[in-house]
């Protein structure tokens, strides 16, 4: 074989793996996302997201019951209590959710909190956990819903964790017990200022 079928070889070889390589990488990126690293987001997305109708939250209190309807059309932050106790992990996603509203400024109109109760608890001990949070919303979810939710975490929802409900009623972003409320700022702040609704 002479030098230039030799480099004629090459050159095929080489336009065959300029073709061919760049879709072995899309499809190895498409199959392992998590190793991308320019994420801009902080929560983990919730694909597809859990859509929700108005009848799958009904008002824990008299409060949430006659209030309901300020969830519509608002993205909702939520902060789930999976169990009869809200432990401290529990308290302080809570507090935390409180604290982020406010920091929210001028969009503060377009974001409403909520608590998602799973069990029954009574009135006495539900009210130590939000004694002085008058405005907070307390709903519970019927049982397909909470099934749903439930199947994020194969059935096993921690404490303090977090969710938040786009103005269309779907959940769509979820943060982990500890979250740090300004990396939840900020993803806010992007989805409020894509939004064109609520």
């Amino acid at each position: 074989m002479n030098n230039q079928q030799k480099r004629n070889q090459r050159l095929i070889l080489a336009i065959f793996g300029m073709s061919v390589i760049p879709f072995i990488i899309a499809w190895y990126l498409a199959e392992h996302p998590e190793t991308v690293a320019g994420r801009t987001n902080y929560g983990e997305l919730i694909i597809p997201p859990i859509t929700t109708e108005r009848t799958d939250l009904t008002g824990f209190d008299q409060f949430s019951s006659e209030n309901l309807g300020e969830l519509k059309g608002r993205w909702v932050m939520i902060n789930l209590i999976p169990a009869s106790d809200c432990n401290v992990d529990c308290k302080e996603s809570i507090f935390k959710s409180k604290q982020l509203l406010l920091m929210m400024g001028k969009d503060l109109t377009r974001i409403r909190r909520a608590v998602m109760v799973f069990e029954g608890v009574t009135v006495d001990t539900q009210g130590a956990w939000w004694s002085e949070d008058s405005r907070l919303l307390k709903v519970k979810p019927n049982q397909a819903l909470q099934k749903k939710i439930e199947a994020l975490k194969q059935g096993k929802v921690p404490h303090g964790m977090f969710i938040l409900m786009d103005p269309l009623g779907n959940l769509m972003m979820h943060y982990q017990p500890g979250f740090d409320p300004y990396k939840v700022k900020s993803d806010l702040r992007k989805l409020l200022s894509i939004s064109q609704i609520g």
